[in-house]
């Protein structure tokens, strides 16, 4: 009888949210609401002011529109399930469309950390050789680096989706996560998924070591220069210049380790620590980017009040 039992692939998945915490999914849902609508307004006035400014239409503000692009995107991968999980108990998902939604949201996040690369090398050529800044870093170059980072990302990610599809999923359903993030959907399939993870931990660390590695070996030649200023006042400078986007490195790859490590070898991390990490590091960084920028950044920070109080006189200094 055991043999001749029909199995059934499952047509949708259950998230669960956060286990543990379900009786404070409301107030958890309100801090969500806050960072995406937070993420949508701070990102979209960063783009507007770049837009509407000439004197922003420079390849370091390129970069930062190209991030808060990215960072919407982000968002909205994101924090509409979550809502509707958290306030409405909308915890279905059908299996297609969690699918879609793990490739964007690990695609975005991909993307996030090439523009991170992109910005500091950006950085490098300002500091280390400011005299052909403008011969290096065209508005083409700009462009193809941009469309590497997203082609990159979205070639890198394909294979998570498509080697899911081929797994048998018959009786386990229910994901104990807010989000359909990649391991959490892999671990549940009815069948050997070596493969699966096995590329999912070889893509991770290939995208973690090649650009942590890229962007340390940027900031040891910036350092190198800094350094051999001879005026304080021009170390200073040269280094408050890099302040944003260090900031924005550490917001960004921070929780993303952590997420990363627990995931994998944070046995005795509860769930629900796990889970509420790995929102953080998709919730955040999208809320905070344009708050470092509009605060670490003069520039921005002149036109955003310049664009929303055009009678206002803006300090010299």
């Amino acid at each position: 009888m055991a043999a001749n039992t029909t199995h059934y692939h499952i047509s949708s998945f259950f998230l669960v949210g956060i286990p543990g915490l379900q009786d404070f999914h409301c107030w958890i849902g309100i801090a969500v609401c806050l960072l995406f609508l937070l993420s949508l307004l701070g990102n979209s006035v960063i783009i507007v002011t770049v837009k509407l400014e000439p004197s922003l239409h420079q390849p370091m503000y390129f970069f930062l529109c190209m991030l808060a692009m990215n960072d919407v995107a982000l968002a909205y991968s994101t924090a509409p399930k979550m809502l509707g999980i958290f306030w409405f108990d909308d915890h279905r998902i059908d299996f297609n469309v969690c699918l879609a939604l793990l490739y964007f949201i690990h695609t975005f996040c991909v993307i996030e950390s090439s523009l991170l690369v992109s910005m500091a090398f950006d950085r490098f050529i300002a500091i280390c050789i400011p005299l052909r800044y403008t011969t290096i870093l065209t508005t083409s170059l700009v462009i193809k680096m941009g469309l590497v980072g997203v082609i990159r990302a979205s070639l890198l990610v394909l294979p998570c989706p498509v080697l899911i599809n081929r797994l048998p999923y018959y009786t386990k359903y229910v994901i104990n996560h807010a989000y359909c993030e990649h391991m959490a959907v892999v671990k549940f399939a009815s069948a050997n998924t070596f493969v699966n993870r096995a590329y999912g931990i070889s893509a991770a660390l290939s995208v973690i070591v090649l650009d942590l590695g890229l962007i340390a070996a940027s900031y040891v030649k910036i350092l190198q220069a800094v350094f051999r200023l001879s005026s304080q006042n021009a170390r200073s400078k040269a280094l408050g210049t890099c302040a944003a986007h260090i900031c924005t490195i550490l917001v960004f790859y921070t929780p993303a380790l952590f997420s990363f490590l627990t995931h994998r070898i944070g046995k005795k991390v509860p769930p629900s620590v796990h889970i509420i990490f790995a929102s953080v590091y998709l919730l955040v960084p999208p809320t905070v980017n344009p708050l470092v920028y509009g605060v670490k950044t003069k520039q921005i920070r002149d036109r955003v009040v310049n664009l929303f109080f055009p009678n206002k006189k803006i300090s010299e200094n």
